[in-house]
């Protein structure tokens, strides 16, 4: 049995619980002892982020030769074409080599909490919000992989790490869940058997000198 902790990121927090700069970090909204990230979410990027204190289980998750897909939506600058959506299909060639196909669609603009500071409508007049699913883990990979094909990243939600999901969780809060087994990658999304949540908390007061 495996403790595991979901935790939605906030837009400028780092995926780590300390920083000689004092800025956020996790211990600011998670004060669980002895937990580790299993990965990591750039301190501009959103979304969700898994912890545990189980060294097998973050090996299992984070390690790239499990592939767990990670799926993201993306808000983009311009309005994306099909042709770009085509070339993120079929995989594009960055500096550090070619990247696999993801799996991607144009979406409508999610609901999901304002980021603060907001983007500017008058700097970016336009803008396009897409899904997509990667099984990779480069540095910065989706948004590189945007701005390969002509429209830049400018927001960043990571949504999904394998069967786990966001849902629910607003920026700040997290839930805690208990894995009973391990579950392949390749399981479908929510609880599923085995998996219990148990434990649902918003982030605590603590606030960091600026």
């Amino acid at each position: 049995m495996s403790t595991l902790y979901l935790l939605h990121k906030p837009y400028r927090m780092l995926s780590q619980f300390t920083d000689k700069q004092a800025r956020a970090t996790l211990a600011d909204i998670i004060t669980v002892p002895g937990v580790y990230a299993a990965g990591r979410l750039d301190y501009d990027s959103e979304g969700l982020l898994l912890l545990s204190d189980d060294g097998e289980l973050i090996h299992r998750i984070s390690h790239p030769r499990h592939k767990q897909p990670k799926t993201y939506w993306a808000q983009v600058e311009g309005d994306i074409s099909e042709a770009a959506l085509q070339a993120l299909r079929q995989g594009v060639a960055l500096k550090d080599g070619p990247t696999q196909p993801a799996k991607v669609r144009r979406i409508d603009p999610p609901t999901t909490a304002p980021r603060q500071p907001a983007i500017d409508p008058k700097r970016h007049p336009s803008t396009s919000w897409l899904e997509l699913t990667i099984s990779e883990g480069r540095n910065r990979q989706v948004r590189r992989m945007t701005a390969h094909v002509g429209f830049p990243t400018l927001r960043l939600i990571r949504t999904a790490i394998g069967p786990w999901r966001l849902d629910g969780l607003a920026p700040g809060e997290w839930r805690k869940e208990t894995l009973h087994a391990p579950r392949p990658a390749n399981a479908p999304p929510g609880r599923g058997a085995g998996q219990r949540k148990e434990q649902r908390a918003r982030p605590t007061t603590k606030r960091r000198k600026s």
